[in-house]
């Protein structure tokens, strides 16, 4: 079993001390999005749990606690943008917080655990082409020496908050020649870095510009990770261009204090600001506690590592 920590929320960033009191207990519980009374106990010790891969914008409150992920294969999906206050509200000053935050966290656990996400990519009035282009090397340049991967994706306009947010991020959406000319100049920039630079999620195949798709919940950077082979199908829950492996997400949707304007799962800013007050890193719940009308199920969990152990260099 491959856990999220997550698609949902910045985990490392807000909610840290939560987890790792979680991976102490040895269990996570988790309200399903689509009937928060059913509560999932989720099994989190190292004989079921093959990986984990975190989602973050600021790891820096987890690089106190990451000792306690010495018996866990892990890595984390780091996403650093070029935007500003307008469109990331919440974010810490990228050239004096987050980028040094970047660097830090692959001192610590290798660069082939660190996973740069530059997404999404906006169009409006402010980020230009040119100004995508500029920008990216000048980061690309940066985080070279502490990163292998980067992921990059368009604006998902179907989303609540995207169209709730539309005015604001004043964005226009890109040709397919406006997207294939981009994204064909940034391979070219990652190439020369030594950055492999990867798509997620896209309805276009660019393999023919030298970007394969993303597997954002890679089982197979997990593999290089532990020193085992996992047999884990893709994930049937995701999107129908997501490479993603199956995995069991442990977050709660409105509950991220970045604020950022392109999110997908924060659409309530005042329910944001209200899960957050009921916050208890103490409880076996991301936001408050169970209560009589909340059903407990327990999940089965079993690890899918192989008997037969992962050789290096295999695919």
């Amino acid at each position: 079993m491959i856990i999220s920590a997550s698609r949902r929320t910045d985990i490392p960033a807000f909610y840290s001390d939560w987890l790792f009191h979680r991976l102490k207990a040895g269990f996570a519980d988790v309200r399903n999005p689509m009937n928060p009374h059913r509560i999932s106990r989720i099994a989190f010790t190292p004989d079921v749990v093959d990986g984990i891969v975190f989602w973050t914008k600021n790891p820096l409150p987890m690089l106190r606690h990451l000792d306690a992920l010495k018996h866990y294969a892990y890595y984390f999906q780091f996403t650093l943008t070029p935007y500003g206050k307008d469109i990331e509200p919440f974010l810490p000053d990228k050239r004096e917080i987050l980028i040094p935050a970047f660097c830090a966290l692959s001192r610590k656990i290798g660069k082939e655990r660190v996973v740069w996400r530059y997404d999404p990519i906006l169009f409006n009035g402010t980020y230009t082409m040119d100004y995508h282009l500029k920008t990216f090397e000048e980061m690309a340049k940066t985080l070279s020496p502490f990163t292998e991967t980067c992921t990059v994706s368009f604006l998902q306009t179907d989303y609540k908050s995207t169209k709730r947010n539309a005015a604001l991020l004043q964005s226009a959406t890109p040709s397919t020649a406006q997207k294939e000319t981009l994204l064909r100049q940034l391979a070219q920039i990652a190439a020369g870095y030594g950055i492999t630079l990867e798509t997620c999620a896209q309805a276009f195949d660019y393999r023919k510009l030298g970007i394969r798709p993303a597997k954002c919940i890679d089982a197979q950077r997990l593999e290089r990770s532990g020193g085992y082979s996992l047999q884990i199908k893709k994930d049937p829950n995701q999107r129908p261009d997501c490479g993603c492996a199956a995995s069991v997400d442990i977050g709660a949707y409105n509950t991220c204090k970045n604020g950022c304007l392109y999110c997908y799962a924060n659409y309530n800013e005042p329910l944001v600001r209200k899960n957050f007050a009921l916050h208890d890193p103490l409880s076996p719940l991301l936001i408050g506690r169970q209560d009589e009308k909340d059903v407990l199920h327990i999940r089965p969990a079993a690890s899918q590592r192989s008997s037969q152990p992962r050789l290096p260099g295999c695919e």
